[in-house]
């Protein structure tokens, strides 16, 4: 594989700031006529046709949006079911020998779904399902690694009517037993464990633990015998294997479901402490992703498609599973880590399955770029023609590496801007309309409005900070955005705009040609090798131990993943050493899962803070990452940053 991009990227970049997509990719676009933007904006909210168009309705709607005010209703009178449109619809048009899932396992073992057998193994459990006592609108937990059963387990959910709310493996047992209250489920599939890193994690021993921590008894609970290691089965407890066997060849008419049912219950961090429950409803949401997946990501049914994301994680539901198996396409995923058993994992699965199409984060191609180009230049790549990525703002040098080293200058790249909360991309180019601007998402997407304002609710000039917010609804908004509602910080809003907005809680800026450059969250909430968690939920369980008096958590880019370091003020006779470190550490996995234990504890007298006692997290991410932390004439207590660099520096 060459070295793509070369003088012709510097020259490009230099002369216009921006690159136009290869003449290549444009003519076989799903979109390349940049008249879709004028045509949706005149034609606004009823150009959302268009989506809706993406998916099979088994009652039509009557109307795309009958009201601009809240409670919004999105193709009012529709019925669908999410199951028949991932599944049903491909076989009926002969599609069923296409390929719908390939796995890839820790240990190499694979293996491959034709949507003909996605279809037999999602009806079979959909039935064990009914058998175990799940109707519809019964909430069904999915507490799961990257396995196949977890796509086929939310499937079964969709057909039959009962939302379905997946929790991400790595959560402790007081974080299911938590996401379990919240979600009111009594219904629980699980596993009895997976690998990382050469490790075999353990899950059924916290499932069966956070049953126990949870406030009402669960009916039911299922475990998928990943490990093959003999678990002991308790009341009300059946193997995976057994259910699906006892059911064998059986099928499940998928129930019709009103497009305003919720489809899915998802949680994230807020800034509380307590995770934040978000619902998406079955007809915008999937209309929304299946859009946005041929659109933006520009998959089509003879596809290969591979995302780096958990399902776990709203961008695993939206892009590894409702998107691209609506739209027909070939998802590839896999179990562990990017590099485990080597660093060129993800270059020999796009190879080797000869993927079109490849999403993944800036936290994982930074890791890319310290392991080095010479992974990627093993394998032939030549296969793709569009990269993506999510999860946070890129920045232009490893938005170049990432074009030049996997891309070889010939791919088109969609850096997307979304939130668990929008279910689909809203902030990103056209890859075969928009120049692409390194380090800028790119416009609003067709038939969405969003504005960069100052606290009055007043738009600011064009590169100057603001707050981004959105101003007109959305089909894949969620139930509590649909009613008006609205949640945490980010609704609260420090943004005073005439009529229904969403504050998003990310900092931006726009430029003359209606580019937006996200800046971040400007609210408390911190990226985790991909993963958003809540600084308060993180800092909640470090001063819940014994001696901690005041903890502040940032995150850190060390270039091989984003980890947590936590500033931590402790009782004047208590001693800041390693076993403390070690007690602090422990409670967190604990209270909340390994991913938010921090990578380092630094024990300081004090925290930097406003005159106002606000702590200042600015200052402490600065540190944490070596960078010049600038002007401290605004707090109460300078001093203390440099005390904080020395610290840091001396250990």
């Amino acid at each position: 594989m060459s070295n793509g991009g070369g003088p012709d990227f510097e020259t490009r970049m230099a002369e216009h700031g921006r690159i136009d997509p290869p003449t290549s990719f444009v003519e076989q676009a799903t979109v390349s006529d940049g008249s879709i933007y004028g045509e949706f904006s005149d034609t606004w909210p009823d150009c959302w046709e268009h989506a809706a168009a993406t998916i099979d309705w088994s009652e039509p709607y009557e109307c795309v949006l009958p009201n601009d005010e809240p409670p919004f209703e999105w193709f009012a009178g529709g019925t669908l079911n999410a199951s028949y449109n991932c599944l049903d619809r491909h076989i009926e048009t002969g599609a069923k020998n296409r390929v719908a899932i390939k796995w890839e396992g820790h240990l190499g073992e694979t293996r491959t779904y034709t949507y003909q057998d996605l279809y037999r193994e999602v009806n079979e459990f959909a039935a064990a399902l009914r058998a175990q006592g799940v109707e519809e609108d019964d909430v069904v937990t999915l507490y799961m690694p990257m396995i196949p059963e977890l796509p086929i387990a939310m499937l079964a959910c969709a057909r039959i009517g009962a939302p379905h709310s997946v929790v991400f493996a790595g959560l402790s047992a007081d974080a299911l037993a938590t996401r379990l209250e919240s979600a009111d489920s009594e219904y629980l599939v699980t596993c009895d464990g997976y690998y990382r890193r050469g490790n075999a994690i353990f899950l059924k021993s916290k499932a069966d633990d956070a049953r126990l921590k949870a406030a009402h008894d669960l009916d039911e609970m299922v475990i998928v015998e990943h490990l093959d290691e003999a678990e002991h089965l308790g009341e009300n407890q059946h193997t995976y294997d057994e259910l699906v066997g006892d059911h064998a060849g059986s099928e499940v008419p998928p129930v019709e479901r009103a497009a305003d049912d919720v489809l899915f219950l998802i949680h994230t961090s807020g800034t509380t402490g307590e995770p934040k429950r978000v619902e998406h409803v079955t007809g915008g949401y999937l209309a929304h992703v299946t859009w946005t997946s041929q659109t933006v990501l520009d998959l089509k049914p003879e596809d290969t498609y591979l995302s780096t994301a958990n399902i776990g994680w709203i961008s695993g539901h939206s892009y590894v599973v409702y998107g691209p198996l609506a739209v027909g396409a070939t998802t590839v995923m896999y179990e562990g880590t990017p590099n485990y058993p080597e660093k060129d994992r993800i270059w020999n699965l796009i190879e080797h399955n000869a993927v079109d199409v490849f999403y993944t984060a800036p936290t994982a191609i930074r890791a890319f770029m310290k392991w080095g180009a010479e992974y990627p230049a093993r394998h032939d790549l030549s296969s793709l023609r569009l990269l993506g990525t999510v999860g946070e703002p890129i920045n232009p040098r490893a938005w170049e590496w990432y074009y030049k080293h996997i891309g070889n200058g010939e791919c088109p790249i969609v850096d997307t801007w979304w939130q668990t909360e929008t279910g689909g991309m809203m902030i990103t180019t056209l890859p075969g309309v928009d120049a692409m601007k390194p380090g800028s998402a790119g416009p609003p997407l067709p038939g969405i409005d969003a504005k960069i304002v100052d606290g009055s609710g007043k738009e600011v000039p064009p590169n100057e900070a603001g707050y981004l917010v959105l101003t007109r609804p959305w089909p894949g908004m969620p139930v509590a955005l649909r009613h008006g509602r609205r949640w945490g910080r980010e609704g609260t809003s420090k943004v005073d705009v005439n009529g229904w907005n969403y504050f998003t809680g990310d900092g931006a800026k726009v430029d003359e040609n209606g580019y937006i450059t996200v800046l971040g969250r400007v609210d408390d909430v911190i990226n985790v090798s991909g993963h958003r968690l809540g600084t308060m939920e993180i800092e909640s369980a470090i001063v819940d131990v014994e001696g901690v008096v005041e903890a502040a958590v940032v995150s850190v880019d060390n270039a091989e993943t984003d980890g947590v370091h936590a500033y931590v003020t402790l009782e004047a006779a208590i001693s800041g050493d390693e076993q403390m470190r070690e007690r602090i550490s422990s409670h967190v996995r604990e209270r909340i899962g390994r991913i938010a234990t921090p990578d380092a504890i630094v024990f300081t007298p004090d925290l930097p803070k406003t005159r106002s006692g606000k702590i200042m997290r600015r200052f402490l991410e600065n540190i944490a990452n070596g960078e010049e932390f600038g002007d401290t004439s605004t707090l109460r207590n300078p001093e203390i940053v440099g005390e904080l660099k020395s610290i840091v520096r001396d250990n």
